[in-house]
């Protein structure tokens, strides 16, 4: 702001609204004493009148001779020894003593709260604030008036506090003019107002008066001929004003019919406008009120078709529920039934293959019908006589005759099919890759080397995943697969066991069985007597009995070439015609090869 050589503004004509800035300097927070301190008053102190009391006494003089030499003055030493670090905060701490933050706020007679808060001052003495302009902070009437409240807020010893109030009357303030060279008293505040700058602490400067030269003006005679001029005009103007009023009222008091009948025919034709467009408007009306009753109508004719559409189906659903309910009855009752004939069945296996632990054998060493059949791991794939190899097969087509059996009646899919042919059965892995015609693995000893027993122990190896398959489908775990007499044993008896009278056998069930397994295979069936009377003339387990799966490698090839066209990884069509429709849900089957033998001679 460019400071000006002298006041423009009158002091009664400063105001509230010429304040633009406010200035601090030499701020200090020494307390203002009412007198100096002189030596005048250090004889009347109470601790020097008290001292003159004590030490009163007359004491003889000495001469030059007695007298000693004066010790030397004590000089403040205190810094001159002291390290820099120490000089620093001694230094640091007295300009703390004399800097601080600092703001100001501005407080007008009759608000609450400030009408400007100035920006804070960091660490200094003397403060430049940011300039305002309070004319648009304020209404007219408080930027009008003279005396304005300064209160100075200091923060010292991370305490803000109130510094300095003063109430300033702007009228009362002393012209600076220029701040270069001036020296200001402590906590001195400059006022920057339109024309310059302002203080109260220090006296005003005089400023010689202007000489200027007159300006020239017109004449008194001109000046009042201009005045009657300006009167004389305004005299017009009001009588052209009152001619108007006057013209119009005449106008007004004697209007023409003519042009009466023109407004009322005008009315008219706008009346009837307002007549046609609102009889179109209820015709609309009308039509968009046929067009509801109608459209009602059907609704209300499609909410009764709905009621009774949804009456109807709620008879229904409560037949439904009826008949789910018995249905739901039936299928637990013929659950139980069928868990019943299952435990009968498996019991009947038991019985006829008569699964028993060897007479003075090692634990768990059992003989299926009569015949041992030592566990996998006792096997050592050494020199077998005829005879113990022909008990081995044996033993072996009863497994697996009692395996298919199981994998009926009980519904459960084995992932490798067997084919019961006596001593010579075998049983086929559609789940590895391997070429087709090597798919078919013996579950007897064959003849042809290290190649073909590799075959048979892999053959038995399958035989006794199909087994742990039936445990998991029960819920049993398996402890070792290779035993496979004592696996055997614990389903048959897990699966006969129970708390209830076994149910008796149901007439015509085996009959028809076993006609649907002979027509699934191709074989012709003969007549009921026929077969009745083959059935009870053959012993179970002889040549007679197994007609339907003679001939060895011949049926063998022509089930092959009727499940030619099958594709790779299905299930047996033999298990899947002969199973029971009862898919229940049984664990998790794995593949893993833990349990072959490994060991070979």
């Amino acid at each position: 702001m460019a400071e000006s050589s002298r006041p423009v503004l009158l002091p009664q004509n400063r105001k509230i609204r010429h304040l633009q800035g406010i200035f601090l300097r030499n701020l200090t927070f020494d307390r203002p004493r009412g007198k100096t301190i002189d030596d005048s008053a250090f004889k009347h102190s109470p601790g020097k009148v008290e001292s003159l009391r004590e030490n009163a006494q007359l004491h003889h003089s000495a001469s030059s001779e007695n007298l000693r030499p004066g010790s030397a003055r004590r000089r403040s030493t205190n810094l001159g020894n002291a390290t820099p670090i120490v000089r620093q905060k001694h230094l640091e701490a007295s300009i703390d003593k004399r800097v601080a933050d600092v703001f100001f706020s501005l407080h007008v007679e009759g608000e609450e709260e400030p009408v400007y808060i100035s920006e804070t001052g960091e660490r200094s003495a003397n403060f430049d604030f940011r300039f305002f302009e309070l004319s648009r902070a304020l209404d007219p009437s408080r930027v009008r008036r003279h005396q304005v409240t300064v209160k100075v807020w200091a923060l010292k010893s991370g305490t803000w506090s109130l510094h300095l109030e003063e109430v300033v009357d702007l009228r009362r303030l002393n012209f600076l003019g220029s701040l270069i060279g001036t020296h200001f008293p402590p906590n001195c505040l400059v006022f920057h107002l339109v024309d310059g700058a302002y203080t109260l602490e220090l006296p005003a400067k005089t400023f010689p008066p202007r000489q200027g030269a007159a300006q020239p003006t017109s004449s008194y005679n001109a000046l009042m001929r201009l005045s009657n001029l300006e009167h004389s005009i305004q005299d017009a103007l009001a009588t052209q004003d009152m001619l108007k009023q006057q013209i119009n009222d005449l106008i007004s008091s004697h209007s023409d019919e003519h042009l009466q009948l023109t407004n009322a025919e005008d009315r008219l034709r706008l009346t009837n406008k307002y007549i046609t467009t609102e009889q179109r408007m209820v015709r609309s009306s009308i039509q968009q009120i046929e067009q509801l009753d109608t459209s009602i109508a059907e609704r209300r004719d499609m909410i009764s078709q709905g009621r009774s559409l949804m009456e109807k189906t709620g008879r229904e659903v409560d037949n439904a529920m009826d008949k789910l309910r018995n249905d739901k009855d039936q299928c637990l009752k013929l659950k139980d039934e069928i868990r019943g004939q299952r435990r009968r069945i498996c019991e009947d296996l038991n019985t006829i293959f008569k699964i028993e632990p060897l007479p003075d054998g090692k634990p768990l060493q059992f003989q299926i019908c009569g015949i041992h059949l030592p566990n996998a791991e006792a096997y050592g794939g050494g020199m077998l006589s005829g005879a113990q190899e022909d008990e081995l097969s044996a033993a072996l087509g009863h497994v697996a005759l009692l395996t298919k059996h199981l994998e009926l009646y009980l519904s459960v899919p084995l992932p490798y099919p067997i084919t019961h042919c006596g001593s010579r059965s075998y049983i086929t892995d559609n789940i590895s890759i391997l070429k087709d015609p090597i798919r078919d693995f013996p579950l007897y000893l064959p003849r042809g080397g290290s190649a073909a027993q590799f075959r048979f122990d892999y053959g038995w190896f399958i035989l006794n995943k199909d087994i742990e398959t039936l445990c998991t489908a029960q819920g049993l775990k398996v402890m070792d697969i290779r035993h496979t007499l004592p696996n055997l044993k614990y389903l048959l008896y897990v699966c006969s066991a129970g708390s209830d009278e076994l149910p008796e056998r149901k007439k015509g069930g085996v009959r028809g069985l076993r006609a649907g397994i002979m027509r699934s295979r191709g074989v012709a069936c003969l007549p009921d007597d026929a077969t009745l009377g083959s059935l009870a003339s053959s012993r179970r387990g002889s040549v007679d009995s197994d007609v339907p799966v003679a001939g060895g490698n011949d049926l063998r090839r022509k089930m092959m070439g009727e499940l030619g066209g099958q594709a790779e990884g299905e299930v047996d069509g033999l298990s899947q015609v002969g199973s029971l429709p009862f898919q229940e849900e049984f664990g998790k089957m794995t593949l893993r090869t833990k349990g072959m033998r490994e060991r070979v001679g």
